[in-house]
């Protein structure tokens, strides 16, 4: 049993302990505090924190689930009592302590539909909101704020591409200026994600038109010499002929499936085999193909039909312009985060300044796949993703792409 000098010790150097380990902590917390930065710095965080959590619900559009989602950190942005977002026609998403009813959603609607028409931001109190069924505390005194409630409503415009689509409604004790000014900005900043949101669903239109041009380019050239291929087999190698048919068939399946504006290199390059197995059955042995690729960008996600329409120029450009024989070579290989594919041929070439209008779509030709596929991988990749075509007359024409490996959102 221990003697009470040594329990008195004990206790004190537990004391001890214990004042040492919470300055510690204390030390550590302030030191986490100031690693923060000051507070100003860490309101612009908090801000932009909040703020990039609503813009990933936004990315789809003005959709209910969408802004229903949003609406909650819009409304810790604002630091209102209830927020709400409608489009044209409904309300999308009510946020917030206020009731959220038929009878308050129909009011709330008849509301924005001045602001809907006159694109202008406006608020109610007392009377006024009384008049539209949307006094939420009656009785009460109708000053604002004096019984802590949400007694007035600001209603500000959601405007994409000079039109009102919607509006952001905000409930508050009262409507300083400061607060119009805050929901006006975030109103706008919405506005912007609803519109990226347009101009992402825009640009899969145009590139599924653009798709659709290429198929179409295909389709006569190709189907009719395929076809004539084919039926000059159909005496002399019946086995021969029914290959051809099948492969033909598995091509145009590919190149006319409906769903999709990705597919993987692998899938490609066998849509290509496919399509130069029918080519060779109309040149013979003077057409040779030479493939390099590197397994491992055979997944890599590529545009539909990008790689096929650069092979198809080769043939047609390079080997009918020819009287001699052609020899195309693709490769595709790693290059850190990009794969890089390239597509050669010996054939007649071109006027590099005569590809440069087509490319810049200042001429008609024949190319006009090559110019198709630049303008898909710039849209997509950006400016410094576009093919990069050495060519000369009698020279060849060697084309490139390069493509990033990692590409989140890019789905086959």
């Amino acid at each position: 049993m221990l003697s009470p000098a040594v329990d008195i010790a004990l206790v004190c150097a537990v004391a001890v302990l214990t004042v040492v380990a919470v300055a510690a902590l204390g030390h550590r917390l302030i030191r986490s505090q100031r690693d923060l930065g000051s507070d100003t710095e860490r309101a612009v965080y908090s801000t932009l924190h909040t703020a990039t959590l609503a813009s990933q619900h936004l990315r789809a559009g003005l959709t209910p689930g969408g802004a229903s989602k949003a609406g909650r950190h819009l409304r810790a942005l604002l630091g209102c009592d209830t927020l709400v977002i409608t489009d044209a026609a409904a309300v999308l998403a009510w946020e917030g302590s206020l009731p959220d009813t038929p009878r308050s959603r129909v009011r709330l609607l008849e509301a924005s539909r001045t602001v809907l028409e006159s694109g202008r931001t406006k608020v109610f109190r007392g009377a006024l909101l009384r008049s539209l069924g949307l006094d939420l505390n009656p009785g009460r005194d109708s000053s604002a704020g004096q019984d802590g409630g949400a007694r007035q409503l600001l209603i500000c415009p959601l405007q994409v591409n000079r039109q009102t689509v919607g509006t952001l409604a905000v409930f508050a004790p009262t409507v300083s200026a400061g607060l119009v000014r805050a929901a006006n900005d975030v109103a706008g900043w919405v506005a912007a994600q609803v519109e990226l949101a347009e101009l992402d669903t825009s640009r899969t239109l145009l590139m599924e038109a653009e798709v659709r041009a290429l198929r179409a380019q295909i389709s006569p050239h190709f189907i009719y010499n395929s076809l004539n291929a084919i039926a000059s087999y159909i005496t002399t190698d019946p086995a021969r002929a029914r290959e051809l048919v099948v492969e033909f068939a598995d091509f145009t399946r590919y190149t006319f499936r409906r769903s999709g504006n990705f597919t993987t290199v692998a899938e490609e390059l066998q849509a290509i085999d496919r399509y130069l197995l029918l080519e060779r059955a109309r040149f013979g042995d003077r057409l040779k193909i030479s493939l390099q690729i590197g397994p491992e960008v055979l997944g890599t996600a590529i545009p539909f039909l990008s790689l096929q329409p650069l092979v198809e120029n080769s043939v047609r450009h390079g080997l009918e312009a020819s009287d001699g024989n052609g020899h195309i070579t693709i490769t595709a290989s790693d290059a850190g985060s990009l794969a890089v594919i390239t597509v050669e041929d010996n054939g007649v070439g071109m006027d590099p300044e005569y590809l440069r209008s087509i490319l810049a779509g200042h001429a008609d030709g024949d190319h006009v796949g090559l110019r198709n596929v630049d303008v898909r991988l710039r849209q997509v990749y950006g400016e410094d993703h576009g093919l990069v075509i050495d060519t000369a007359p009698g020279a060849g024409t060697l084309i490139t792409m390069r493509i990033p490996k990692s590409q989140p959102g890019h789905r086959t």
